[in-house]
């Protein structure tokens, strides 16, 4: 946690000049480009993963019509033929899973009021004129939806709700390849009708955590919708 805050101050200064007292929530968002620049390559697995499960569809397709009447057997024949092929049913799930650990250290990081027995003295940056370790909430009981650290949220709940609406038309137009197997890879059916509603969850996480694990999930959600533009073409 020292090491971290540490190294945010140190970002912060450097972009001082440029964003001035917004410059530790820049320092996150800049921290968060670099955290999903190492995960990439994870997530070009993940696509090429789903383009080779989409591969498989028609053998899928004609071992469901070959034990139409065993689901079981139908299971175990279809989790056979991933692993033979080596496809993973769940390798689109790894990019984010890797990320998990960033996000719980930015959460505690500013959930603390002490660091390493010490003032955490981050938690006095803000975003314009939102305190990084505030919540909506605190917005809400300081001067109202429309006071000034308020106005912050709903600027960040409009940038959500766009890349949200993003993500759910082109899941609506672009289904992920796994859609229709649910019946054979148990949690993938589950998954696929869920994902496309899950950007709009994020309004929920942002309303909730600190406003500073709020920027990393909001950079952190538009870099994969701008992501997976690309690599789903």
């Amino acid at each position: 946690m020292s090491v971290f805050a540490t190294l945010v101050e140190h970002l912060a200064d450097l972009l001082q000049p440029l964003f001035g007292a917004s410059a530790a929530a820049a320092a996150i968002v800049l921290f968060t480009a670099v955290v999903r620049l190492l995960v990439h390559p994870l997530s070009r697995a993940a696509a090429r993963g789903q383009k080779a499960r989409a591969a498989l569809q028609p053998r899928i397709a004609e071992l469901r019509r070959k034990h139409a009447r065993d689901p079981e057997k139908l299971q175990r024949a279809v989790l056979d033929l991933h692993a033979e092929e080596k496809v993973s049913p769940l390798s689109g799930l790894l990019p984010s899973l890797c990320q998990m650990p960033a996000f719980l250290l930015l959460y505690h990081l500013f959930s603390s009021t002490s660091i390493g027995g010490e003032t955490n003295a981050l938690l006095g940056h803000r975003l314009l004129a939102a305190p990084l370790g505030d919540r909506w909430a605190d917005a809400l009981g300081a001067d109202g939806p429309f006071g000034p650290a308020g106005l912050v949220y709903l600027g960040l709940f409009a940038v959500v709700a766009a890349v949200a609406t993003f993500n759910f038309r082109r899941a609506k137009r672009v289904p992920l390849p796994e859609t229709g197997t649910g019946q054979d890879v148990p949690g993938v059916g589950t998954i696929t009708k869920v994902m496309p509603f899950l950007s709009f969850f994020t309004l929920v996480t942002v309303a909730v955590v600190p406003l500073a694990a709020a920027l990393y999930v909001i950079t952190s959600t538009t870099w994969s919708a701008v992501e997976r533009a690309v690599l789903y073409r």
